[in-house]
């Protein structure tokens, strides 16, 4: 069983905790966890624009708090996010997130993370192959 708590995390295992200019993600499960999945907890900073394109992994996000919108690059289709709302980008799909003010996601990573990735310029992560090299 694997129990650990969000706190602390962010207090003492800040390996955990991954950072870009306008979002912060906490990373509850990784690869190394051996689940088949990775599990975090993202904050997109309020006014924050995202554009996303997981060509390597599935991603699942759950919207715990906050406003904003996610629009599907390839159909132009802009749907509101809010607490309660999910979505799942199963198909890879390049889209743009929009903070309108700060949202708080619980995310979900198929294959998981090692916790090392960087988003490239194109907004993927590398396949975990090319991370082991």
């Amino acid at each position: 069983m694997i129990v650990r708590d969000f706190n602390k995390i962010i207090q003492d295992e800040r390996d955990r905790v991954v950072s870009d200019a306008q979002w912060t993600s906490v990373r509850m499960l990784l690869a190394d966890d051996g689940m088949g999945f990775s599990f975090h907890i993202t904050f997109l900073q309020e006014g924050s624009e995202h554009t996303f394109e997981y060509k390597n992994h599935f991603e699942s996000v759950y919207c715990m708090q906050g406003k904003g919108s996610i629009t599907d690059l390839a159909t132009g289709e802009t749907h509101k996010i809010e607490p309660g709302v999910m979505y799942a980008l199963n198909e890879h799909d390049r889209h743009i997130l929009r903070a309108e003010e700060e949202l708080v996601m619980a995310c979900v990573f198929n294959p998981p993370v090692t916790g090392t990735e960087v988003h490239r310029e194109d907004g993927s992560y590398a396949p975990a192959e090319e991370l082991a090299e």
